[in-house]
């Protein structure tokens, strides 16, 4: 077992897949007879598993319909300096990864962290590593903040299942167990950042800076409909002035042209601004409610469309033909909404546009364009654009409501966690705030996956009599020290390998050492496994353990040193901390 084990953990640090790593060891652990065939998948049938996907489905609803992008805006605010960002981020980023899942908290923050950050001049690595901590803060303030708490916590029912009168004291979490101790530990963590951890971060650029890589730009028509809150605003005041990569040319209104484009100027329905800029930015506008990209024929079904770059071949009809004369829509089921020609700063409409060999085509198109056309002569290439598809606004303020529900729901003891998560993902889908589809996608297999071996992998390790015999060298080296720094060394421990290895499999691992240890000193096994729920998600000191670690190392341009410098610290403030607190919320 120790060799298999270490063959694991092996693996892990060499960034081999996780969820092919663990169910592998726990299917030979199945093989050799230490574990019952039944006890090999029994991680498919935790409530906790069950949850976190649940849960993946809400999330993707809210991003799906906007609500994450306006909670995100509108917390952000007007903020004026680095330190007022991260003071808004603090709040808001905890705020929300308290009751949501973090991936797509930090996925949303990101691009809106990378915005101001151009707009005002600063480096994204001064602001990307406390995004991802702030994240993970919030996810140790509620049980569904983190799919880490929603691990140990059906690792507590199994145990309490199994043995309730051994056992009597790990029944299941309440939704704001944790956070008689979640908060004044993010408390603790968010004064560090504000006050030490912020002047340790590097002024680093991007990767895509550091190799500079010039985007490409397009010229673009985007029409203001009715309803959008761009309307009866000054260009300056509707954030149009100073967009990041994006210029705004030219005003079309009945039929005249307003240009240069003065930052007075008050936009109204029907107004036709024309920029030429980078396709990030571009997507960022046709997220704005009632603001459209204009191409020669309207799509009928916006919401099934997506965005593509495609590169006009030699043998393409279309060439030396306009865009218009070219009926580019009938040929290729494409709208073509922006061109880019190399360095040349293209001007009028786009429509009027002569298609020439190599020039390169943003195009709202079905989600199967990519696969159709990816071998046409027509095209050098064809590729889609990262989150370009349409966002349903008008289920932006439902999906909010639905999470309403869904905190009402676990807060209310008397429903299941697990069956308040489906039913809300149900009703996400039910009223069309994501499509049955795209919640199929949105379920993260390889996390999922992971959550379930680990189990397994868990209950070979206590099998196999691992567990007893660790438990039995750490109590009789620490026992004379007594409980409390026990509790420090399972904390010390499990961040240690939550630095190395997932989050979700470093808590499944050290469960079971945590309760043997608590039960061999003769105290209550509940703080301990608290104590490993929070030790799990304190994963600061290298970008492996966390996904949202991982998210932010890119396009913060950041070194694995980075992490440690402001990691290191934070990790000992995060072990202080829980140890003073831990033992006062749950007594031994």
């Amino acid at each position: 077992m120790v060799g298999l084990i270490a063959v694991v953990f092996a693996g892990l640090i060499r960034n081999l897949a996780a969820d092919v790593l663990l169910i592998a060891a726990v299917v030979v652990c199945g093989l050799v007879g230490i574990i019952e065939p039944a006890e090999v998948f029994v991680g498919f049938s935790n409530s906790g598993m069950l949850t976190v996907a649940a849960l993946f489905v809400v999330a993707a609803a809210l991003r799906e319909t906007g609500a994450l992008n306006i909670l995100g805006a509108f917390l952000l605010g007007d903020a004026k300096t680095e330190r007022a960002v991260l003071t808004r981020m603090a709040g808001a980023v905890t705020g929300m990864s308290a009751f949501l899942n973090n991936t797509p908290i930090v996925a949303m923050f990101i691009p809106i962290v990378n915005t101001w950050c151009k707009n005002h001049k600063v480096a994204p690595s001064r602001l990307l590593i406390p995004l991802s901590y702030l994240s993970i803060f919030g996810g140790t303030c509620t049980l569904i903040g983190t799919s880490t708490n929603l691990v140990v916590n059906g690792l507590m029912i199994e145990r309490f299942k199994g043995n309730p009168e051994a056992f009597g004291t790990l029944h299941p979490m309440a939704l704001f167990e944790l956070s008689y101790v979640g908060v004044p530990y993010a408390f603790a963590g968010i004064v560090y950042l504000l006050f030490v951890g912020r002047h340790l971060l590097p002024s680093r650029e991007g990767v895509l800076t550091q190799f500079g890589e010039k985007p490409r730009e397009y010229l673009v028509d985007m029409q203001i409909q009715h309803g959008c809150r761009l309307i009866g605003k000054t260009v300056e005041d509707a954030g149009l002035r100073h967009l990041p990569g994006l210029f705004l040319i030219e005003i079309i209104r009945d039929g005249e042209s307003i240009t240069p484009v003065r930052p007075d100027r008050i936009l109204r329905e029907g107004d036709l601004l024309t920029f030429t800029g980078v396709v990030d930015t571009i997507v960022d506008l046709e997220h704005i409610p009632g603001l459209i990209a204009v191409s020669e024929e309207p799509s009928t079904k916006r919401r099934e469309c997506m965005l593509c770059e495609a590169v006009v071949s030699s043998t393409s009809p279309a060439i030396g033909k306009t865009i218009r004369d070219s009926d580019f829509r009938a040929l290729y089921n494409a709208a073509v909404i922006a061109v880019n020609r190399g360095g040349e700063r293209l001007a009028g409409r786009v429509g009027d546009i002569v298609l020439r060999n190599g020039d390169t085509l943003l195009l709202q198109t079905t989600p199967h364009f990519v696969r159709a056309h990816r071998n046409n002569p027509d095209f050098y290439l064809v590729s889609g654009v990262e989150d370009s598809r349409p966002v349903r606004h008008d289920k932006a303020v439902l999906s909010l409501v639905l999470l309403g529900l869904l905190v009402a729901l676990m807060a209310w003891d008397a429903v299941p966690i697990v069956l308040a998560a489906f039913f809300v993902a149900g009703l996400m889908i039910a009223t069309r705030c994501i499509s049955t589809s795209d919640a199929r996608q949105s379920l993260d297999m390889q996390t999922l996956l992971t959550i379930c071996a680990a189990f397994g992998l868990g209950k070979a390790l206590e099998n196999s009599g691992l567990v007893s015999i660790v438990a039995g060298a750490v109590s009789a080296s620490l026992g004379p020290w007594g409980p409390v720094a026990i509790l420090a060394g399972v904390f010390f421990t499990t961040s240690m390998f939550t630095s190395i290895i997932t989050n979700n499999a470093a808590a499944a691992l050290m469960f079971p050492f945590a309760v043997t240890i608590a039960v061999d000193l003769g105290v209550d096994p509940r703080p301990f496994c608290m104590m490993v729920a929070f030790a799990a998600s304190a994963s600061f000191v290298t970008p492996l353990g966390y996904q949202t670690n991982l998210m932010v190392f890119g396009p913060g341009g950041y070194r694995v040193t980075d992490f440690m410098r402001v990691g290191l610290p934070l990790n000992i403030i995060m072990l202080i901390v829980a140890t003073l607190l831990v033992p006062l919320v749950w007594p031994f």
